[in-house]
């Protein structure tokens, strides 16, 4: 074969192909093109082809306004924005293209509003930035409403600003990173003392990590002159305790406390969740009690929705009364763990060493959770019912009725009784798709313990000594986690921001470093490990020590099963 011929062939046909276009999937295909390498003259020229008195009829659609425009607001908001003849230029084409669109009786969209608010930030025009993104109404989202806070941030607007961003919350938008971050700057460049705390928690509530240009903009705050003007000398601890309680630790939000300088330092957090330069212990993190309370009457009518068989009330009177336990056990979780094989069934013994790891930890007896059909298959084995009768002595065991699906029991307890719970089970249903997923991981975090047998061995996973999020703590100090590529937490670079003299057993970071080292070359000893078990324990707000009471004369209310 004539490779020659052929080649000549293939290229006739493709000329041949494009001679047979018609001029608007020519025109469509170019603007793709143009969209693709962001290539600003060539839009502009393909635009003015298209649109002159002599230009062929072509039918401009929502496409090719918003190509246009997504390259002409490329070309405000990239490495161009240096040029100011191609950032000129790119506004002006934006508006004759939007204007052209509107004239056309074409309908923006809010890809086509966000562009135009692009090019209207982009000429410091707030104003007209704003008022399109309102245009759209219902429709806004958190990118159409963004070049007007910024605009107004960076021109030092601040009640413009925040009249913007009370817009979004009345449209239930919510501020990410980059956004809080503008507003914390103009009100640190301010002085507004009050404003960069408001913002300061708003950071904290949307992200648990900050990056490291916002790192460098709470250092410039705290290392200020102002910073270290504001704030209570005296304030009545004991309401911030209880107030950090009641928002599930980490944080209280009733204002700068004490006064006098901040000393920043970039540190570490030891294993034990201790701030390597200050010493201070941070917390693990809860959802507050409103939430709780909220996620209790969630998980109970979604309950007694679903379990048309059972009697769901029964259980939360049942909870109600006998209120004592630290800590829920997923019966079928636990005894069919690893059991997938020919022998295999429920395991009994897997448990019981659950049960009694508990107890060693806590000298409290925990809530089994368990079928009733389970239950009594298992009596039906001689070698288990003198545990099963000594479980329902202690009270610790709970029937679910037959045909109910036990996870809502489990759940209820759990969150009802704000105690740990023991299972492996990733929650990842649709009974749990139907809880929301807004505050569920901070909640799984707190109070879920897994566990593993090694060769017979059981050891629990318990939740971490500390979360990772920005804490305030009741003496008014901050620790703020860097965002960080490493997995190994021990590397993670945290702001530790303490007023002068409030860490005076550890002048100097190296001091404490040292100590950090040592920490976390030796593993703690049993009875710390239960201190730290009965700290995590005893952050659900009640005044009570739970985990230094022994149980074993509880008298038996197990129910019927």
């Amino acid at each position: 074969m004539n490779t020659s011929n052929t080649a000549a062939t293939t290229t006739n046909i493709k000329n041949k192909k494009k001679k047979n276009l018609t001029p608007e999937i020519q025109f469509r295909l170019n603007l793709d093109q143009c969209s693709k390498t962001k290539d600003l003259s060539t839009a502009i020229s393909l635009f003015d082809s298209v649109t002159g008195t002599a230009a062929p009829k072509i039918h401009l659609s929502h496409h090719h306004y918003n190509s246009l425009l997504y390259i002409c607001s490329n070309s405000v908001n990239s490495d161009n924005d240096d040029d100011p003849s191609t950032r000129n230029s790119a506004i002006e084409f934006g508006f004759r293209v939007y204007n052209h669109m509107i004239s056309n009786k074409v309908s923006p969209s809010e890809a086509t509003v966000t562009a135009v608010a692009r090019l209207a930030a982009a000429k410091d025009d707030g104003d007209a930035a704003f008022e399109l993104a309102k245009s759209v109404g219902n429709q806004g989202k958190l990118r159409t409403y963004a070049p007007a806070l910024f605009c107004f941030c960076k021109n030092e607007l601040a009640d413009k600003a925040s009249e913007v961003e009370e817009h979004m919350g009345s449209l239930g938008l919510r501020l990410e990173e980059p956004e809080l971050v503008a507003l914390l700057k103009i009100n640190v460049t301010k002085g507004q003392g009050d404003k960069v705390y408001e913002y300061l928690h708003k950071l904290r509530a949307a992200v648990r990590e900050v990056n490291g240009s916002t790192a460098d903009v709470l250092e410039s705050w705290f290392g200020g002159e102002v910073a270290s003007r504001v704030g209570l000398e005296n304030q009545d601890i004991d309401q911030v305790k209880e107030v950090k309680l009641r928002n599930g630790g980490g944080w209280h939000g009733l204002g700068w406390l004490r006064n006098g300088k901040w000393v920043v330092q970039r540190s570490n957090i030891d294993s034990d969740g201790r701030c390597c330069a200050c010493r201070e212990q941070l917390t693990c993190v809860d959802i507050d009690r409103v939430e709780t309370e909220r996620f209790a009457q969630s998980v109970a009518s979604l309950a007694m929705e679903r379990e048309v068989q059972s009697n769901f009330k029964e259980f939360q009177d049942w909870i109600e009364e006998f209120s004592g336990y630290e800590a829920i056990v997923d019966g079928a979780n636990v005894g069919l763990y690893q059991q997938n094989f020919a022998e295999g069934g429920f395991s009994i013994s897997q448990l019981d060493a659950v049960v009694r790891e508990l107890y060693s930890k806590s000298k409290k007896w925990p809530l089994i959770i368990l079928h009733k059909k389970r239950i009594k298959q298992l009596f039906e084995n001689a070698s288990n019912r003198d545990l099963l009768q000594e479980w329902k002595n202690q009270g610790m065991l709970y029937g679910t009725p037959y045909g109910s699906n036990d996870d809502w029991y489990w759940l209820y307890a759990t969150v009802k009784l704000k105690c740990l719970l023991v299972t492996n089970d990733e929650m990842r249903d649709h009974i749990f798709e139907l809880l929301g997923s807004g505050f569920f991981l901070r909640w799984k975090e707190r109070h879920q313990v897994k566990y593993t047998f090694l060769k017979g061995n059981l050891k629990l996973l318990m939740p971490p000594t500390y979360s990772l999020v920005i804490q305030e703590s009741e003496s008014g100090s901050w620790h703020v986690p860097v965002a960080s590529e490493s997995s190994d937490e021990s590397l993670r670079t945290w702001l530790c921001i303490t007023r002068s003299g409030s860490s005076e057993a550890f002048p100097n970071s190296s001091e404490a470093s040292e100590v950090c080292k040592l920490n976390g070359d030796n593993q703690l000893l049993d009875s710390e490990n239960m201190e730290a078990l009965a700290h995590r324990n005893n952050l659900d707000g009640n005044s009570d020590d739970k985990l230094a009471s022994v149980t074993g004369k509880r008298k038996d209310r197990s129910p019927d099963v």
